[in-house]
């Protein structure tokens, strides 16, 4: 009886002082490590001389449904198929100001997730915030520069809201 009581006590001080050891040499993980940043493409938005003349253009060409910004895509989310997602395509006029002070024509919107988590990250890493987060029922949105001084807008969607006010406004989505 006294062997296993023994035996029993030298085996679970083993394991209490290898789980100890373990959370000593263990770097503790960082919540910036476990962000998930980027989840995918929010829309792509480029200037041109003619914004309707171009919607027009893609509509009859391409076949993509055009509204008055543009054109939504409609896809389902890789994570939950039962989930929709969108992502604009966006012409806009060539003396726009909206892409400064970016000097390129075209800027991209990524979607993220977590708005918030990764602007606080964003600081820490000296990357030049252009604006504060601007909050709407479809979204928080938030624009950024990148290492060469592009204009980058990030989207934490709330597609949900999103279709509704694609809904109100009348508009289709490209399938």
């Amino acid at each position: 009886m006294k062997k296993t009581s023994f035996l029993l006590l030298i085996i679970t001080a083993s394991f209490l002082s290898g789980f100890a050891f373990k959370t000593i040499i263990t770097k503790p993980t960082s919540n910036a490590a476990n962000l998930k940043k980027v989840t995918g493409i929010g829309g792509i938005f480029f200037k041109c001389k003619d914004p309707k003349k171009m919607r027009e253009w893609y509509e009859t060409n391409l076949g993509l449904s055009v509204n008055q910004y543009g054109s939504v895509f409609e896809w389902y989310q890789g994570a939950d198929s039962t989930k929709k997602g969108f992502s604009q395509w966006s012409p806009f006029n060539e003396k726009t100001k909206y892409f400064e002070p970016s000097t390129k024509d075209f800027m991209i919107n990524y979607r993220v997730e977590n708005l918030n988590a990764l602007v606080a990250e964003l600081k820490n890493n000296k990357v030049t915030i252009l604006d504060t987060i601007a909050t709407y029922n479809y979204g928080k949105f938030v624009h950024i520069l990148d290492a060469e001084g592009n204009k980058v807008e990030l989207w934490e969607p709330n597609d949900i809201e999103y279709e509704k006010l694609g809904k109100q406004l009348g508009a289709k989505t490209t399938k």
